[in-house]
């Protein structure tokens, strides 16, 4: 009887054990970071990087980078899940929630807008960025955020595919109606939950 040929991958990715339940359907385990972006790599002098929340808002907020640095930060853990099918488990970031950036701004809308360097937006509903759900982070594994990862910030939405988490964010934009950021204009899904496997629209 002749060997059969069986092409790499084929009988799929064998899950560690410490992935049991916490990988999403379609997904699998990543050791490494890989790097994807829409285009070039933004690199944007600290002096000259800010921060702010502004649109339907009683009175806009902006942070230079030492002021942010100054705001009360906090340590993370998370598995992350990008929408190309891998997961990455428990990942470590430090950063600034964004309920602390949002705490005394007297909000008009229900819905953010994430603008980044290099011209990138993606939208959340407030609900997904309030309640201990979602930071602006600077520090990876303990080392400055990389250019090629985000940095020198960017925003974490980890329980929503990984590109709700914008790379080299300068702030939020608040809504009062929703409006889709880079990539849900181009078909991705408007709200990107990896354990529905919202990736597209119509999903």
């Amino acid at each position: 009887m002749a060997d059969r040929i069986v092409s790499r991958g084929f009988h799929g990715r064998r899950q560690p054990a410490e992935a049991a339940g916490r990988v999403p359907p379609g997904q699998y385990v990543e050791r490494d970071f890989p790097v994807l972006s829409a285009g070039p790599t933004p690199r944007t002098p600290l002096d000259r990087w800010d921060f702010s929340v502004d649109g339907a808002v009683a009175a806009p907020r902006r942070w230079t980078w030492s002021e942010f640095h100054a705001l009360p930060r906090e340590l993370i853990t998370r598995d992350i899940h990008c929408v190309t099918k891998w997961t990455k488990l428990d990942t470590h970031w430090q950063g600034v929630a964004v309920d602390t950036l949002l705490a005394g701004v007297e909000l008009r809308g229900g819905y953010v807008l994430a603008f980044c360097d290099g011209g990138y937006t993606t939208n959340l509903p407030l609900e997904d960025v309030t309640g201990g759900k979602a930071w602006v982070v600077d520090a990876y594994e303990g080392q400055p955020l990389p250019p090629e990862h985000g940095g020198p910030a960017r925003l974490l939405v980890p329980h929503l595919y990984f590109w709700k988490s914008a790379k080299w964010i300068r702030g939020l934009r608040v809504l009062d109606e929703d409006e889709p950021g880079f990539w849900e204009s181009l078909g991705y899904h408007n709200h990107g939950d990896p354990w529905q496997e919202q990736r597209y629209s119509g999903d």
